[in-house]
């Protein structure tokens, strides 16, 4: 039996921009993407803090220390920048390696978006 499992998370961290007219996904700040071993390409759930949307898309690396978090594409329309978000990603595993596994979780500074 596979079961998903949380594999990272980036827990409330500020939206920089929502681009509209971008083809999709959600551009990180790459440090963070480092720090919570998500991978550029990976499929996320961001969860909107301030109005409960939930959206999943894939990640693409920012620039690294900007501190960017941007909702690109139709997605730009469920968040506002100044958003307080979190991002997770998932992994299937066998249930055995499941209660072994210990996701990596950052908890990044919310006005900077940095990891103190």
């Amino acid at each position: 039996m596979q079961i998903q499992v949380v594999k990272s998370k980036i827990h409330r961290v500020k939206i920089t921009q929502a681009d509209l007219n971008y083809i999709g996904s959600i551009t990180i700040d790459e440090s963070l993407m480092l720090a919570s071993n998500i991978i550029e390409g990976e499929k996320v759930q961001i969860v909107n803090i301030n109005n409960g949307e939930r959206i999943e898309t894939y990640a693409i690396k920012g620039v690294k220390g900007s501190g960017e978090v941007c909702m690109n594409g139709p997605a730009a329309r469920k968040v506002q920048p100044g958003d307080i978000v979190i991002i997770i990603s998932y992994a299937s595993m066998p249930l055995n390696e499941a209660k072994k596994f210990t996701p990596a979780l950052i908890f990044p500074n919310e006005e900077t978006n940095q990891l103190d």
